[in-house]
């Protein structure tokens, strides 16, 4: 299929052929009819990827802000490789549409294949012959409204969530700044409920428009007497609500709100202002600023978009899906009309022309749509090599599923370090991320379909980079299918899961590997040879200063396993690993959710293992990111050693100290999939043991068990 991309780097339209995505549970598949080219928006989108690197910068001081976070956590060679994927992956376009239902996912009701619907959203209802789109992001369409105007249902609902956030009441009088696509659409709206309304914008010919679109009465910034022309149409009263749709980078809107607002008025930002509140003048008047959240209560909530939890109605009655219900309803009864804010419209295949228009300053440009044919069929395969350049032996020929930022940053940069193998095929539901990534790695095919890797017979071995949730799922199909698997950590999420893959492992000709690198780290394989004969039980000291993600970040979704089991797996399976035997008593405690810990994930573990060596994990995101991530101190047989992040070491005896300090941070990644390659290569057993993977996932499982129920657990 054909979708539309912004190139972060050049900032040039890409056009391409991409595989659709795929079907899931909480949504459905839609072949586009009509998509909406927002020129304000995307034309930002645009300008900012001609920017140079100085410049981004300078836009987005976050991003900036990350990138140091990354360093001290990461290192630079590491945060670099995230930074080079992030700049590199292409931006999808568009996030207003309109089409039909070509399939249902699980849990998705009133909603039928060969239905009409609006859709919504970044990254879903993008420019692109078939989407995906989550059940609350999408809206059927009314039968008497047309699909060109259905495609601005997104936008309509943008204007609309400006005018509930104004809490007007019955004969209050409105102005708008900006009368672009969503303050014509706001004009509309407004006067369909009956609001008289001003209208002010920098071009004049849209004021015109507006005119004769309903506007009471308008002005022209920087040419009219707009505040002669408020007090005449308010009786010198001033304007009751005044929403700014304009965009711009500077404060103008802001100041000309504040101008003709009345007295206890009530200023909306909606567009992308600078916002330098003169408080001097909001306190003369006692105005209300307030801004609008895109379309909607819901959004920016992945719980809603994603997830498909709706709001109750008794409790939010406006979400972002309800504003879309009644920017659909107000077309369906003919109270507005949309049909010429749609100025122009495009094929796909046109869609270079149709940004063209966007920069193009001597024609009036509002929505512009690009067009779609619904009767072509769509190949989830898409072979960029032939399969007789893969037909040699002499390497291990590797399938991955759903690469992502950890695949792009850490396992593919290692993969590259390794010799005698290929990545011969890549399984996303992006389309674009896995084009471009065959692309560079030189891949036979790429798919949507990850069912077509785990049948792929030239395939020896699987690395899968999903989400946690879809770790067991995949690692038990492919094991049924005799695979060799890499699965990222952690394996599965309960103990039913893991008791299920053991036994479909125990039988299966396919090897099983899960991320568990640190184990193959350098200093603790020093470690391991180091204490490997000592005389004495361990005791280990294992601390982690995580420093909290983004409060939405999806590892902190239990349904994800959260952050402990996600990911002190990998420090619990370390101390197994060190000490060489089973755990046999459990105790953790979790600081509980509230105040300012908004996770269960600070905790302190006490593992007893079943040779009397002792292990404590020290996990925390209460500091910050100035104190290295991870240290480790290791006592037994007289010795100490000391591991500080993977980078410094020393191991101190009773008359010297040995340093065993790195240039350059390992964590393991690099040996760990030599290992495994090395084994299938030699057919010998994975280097984890299924036992090892079966302890370590026990444990973590039985650390949240003992935490939340207040106990030590015996094993």
């Amino acid at each position: 299929m054909k979708q539309a991309f912004q190139n972060p780097k050049s900032g040039e339209l890409e056009l391409e052929e991409i595989t659709p995505p795929r079907l899931k549970s909480g949504g459905v598949l839609v072949k586009n009819i009509f998509s909406l080219i927002s020129a304000g928006t995307e034309r930002n989108i645009i300008e900012l990827s001609k920017k140079s690197l100085i410049q981004k910068a300078q836009e987005r001081p976050d991003y900036v802000q990350k990138f140091i976070m990354l360093i001290k956590t990461k290192g630079l060679k590491a945060a670099w490789q995230v930074a080079q994927s992030k700049l590199g992956t292409s931006i999808a376009l568009g996030y207003s549409s309109a089409g039909k239902v070509v399939g249902v996912g699980d849990g998705v009701e009133g909603l039928r294949s060969g239905d009409r619907v609006a859709c919504a959203g970044q990254d879903y209802a993008s420019h692109a012959e078939v989407i995906y789109v989550p059940k609350n992001l999408c809206v059927k369409i009314p039968d008497n409204v047309s699909s060109d105007e259905a495609a601005l249902t997104t936008v309509g609902a943008i204007a609309l969530q400006g005018i509930r956030r104004a809490n007007l009441t019955p004969g209050e009088k409105v102005a708008i700044v900006g009368l672009g696509l969503l303050g014509q659409l706001a004009l509309k709206m407004l006067k369909a409920y009956g609001h008289p309304v001003l209208g002010f914008d920098v071009d004049e010919n849209q004021v015109k428009f507006a005119m004769e679109n309903g506007l009471d009465m308008g002005g022209v910034i920087g040419r009219d007497n707009l505040k002669s022309m408020t007090d005449l149409f308010t009786d010198g009263r001033g304007v009751d609500a005044v929403l700014i749709y304009a965009s711009t980078k500077n404060d103008d809107p802001l100041k000309l709100a504040v101008e003709v607002a009345r007295d206890g008025g009530r200023i909306v930002q909606i567009g992308n202002i600078l916002t330098n509140i003169p408080w001097r003048d909001f306190i003369k008047k006692e105005l209300t600023y307030c801004s609008s959240r895109s379309y909607g209560p819901g959004r920016y909530d992945p719980n809603y978009e994603e997830g498909g939890h709706d709001y109750p109605l008794s409790h939010v009655r406006w979400t972002e899906q309800r504003n879309m219900e009644e920017f659909l309803r107000l077309l369906a009864d003919k109270k507005i009309d949309a049909k010429n804010l749609i100025s122009h419209i495009f094929s796909i295949d046109q869609a270079d022309q149709a940004y063209e228009l966007i920069f193009k300053g001597d024609q009036l440009v509002r929505g512009i749509l690009l067009s779609y044919n619904l009767e072509k069929d769509h190949s989830d395969v898409i072979r960029l090599r032939t399969a007789a350049e893969y037909a040699s032996q002499e390497f291990i020929k590797i399938g991955l599923i759903s690469p992502g930022a950890f695949a792009t940053s850490t396992v593919l940069p290692h993969l590259k370090e390794l010799k005698d193998i290929k990545l011969v095929a890549i399984a996303s539901n992006k389309g674009k991320l896995a084009k471009d990534l065959g692309e560079k790695w030189g891949v036979e095919y790429i798919t949507s379909d990850y069912k077509k890797l785990l049948e792929d017979k030239n395939l020896d071995l699987i690395i899968c980079t999903t989400r946690h949730s879809a770790h067991a799922k995949i690692v038990k199909e492919a094991l049924l299918l005799d695979k060799n698997i890499f699965i990222e950590k952690p394996l599965c999420l309960n103990e039913k899961e893991l008791n299920e893959i053991m036994e479909i492992a125990k039988n299966s000709k396919g090897r099983l590997m899960v991320g568990f690198n640190r184990r193959f780290s350098h200093h603790f394989e020093v470690a391991k040879t180091e204490f490997s004969k000592s005389n004495t039980p361990l005791m280990i000291l294992y601390r982690i200063n995580f420093g909290s993600l983004d409060k939405d970040h999806w590892t902190y979704d239990l349904k994800e396993g959260g952050r402990i089991i996600g990911e002190c797996c990998h420090f619990v399976d370390t101390l197994q690993f060190l000490v060489g035997s089973k755990p046999k008593r459990i105790f953790a405690s979790v600081i509980p959710v509230g105040g300012a810990v908004s996770h269960e994930e600070d905790t302190v573990i006490n593992i007893e293992y079943q040779n009397n060596s002792l292990g404590n994990i020290f996990y925390s995101a209460l500091g910050n990111f100035r104190l290295p991530k991870e240290y480790i101190e290791i006592y037994g047989d007289g010795k100490i050693m000391v591991v500080d992040n993977f980078k410094d070491g020393k191991i101190i005896y009773a008359n010297k100290t040995k340093k065993v300090g790195l240039r350059h941070q390992d964590k393991g990644f690099t040996k760990e999939f030599e290992a495994f390659i090395d084994a299938i290569k030699n057919g010998q057993p994975s280097p984890i043991s299924l036992e090892e993977i079966y302890w370590s996932h026990l444990t973590i499982f039985k650390i949240m068990e003992a935490a939340r129920e207040n106990k030590i657990i015996n094993l």
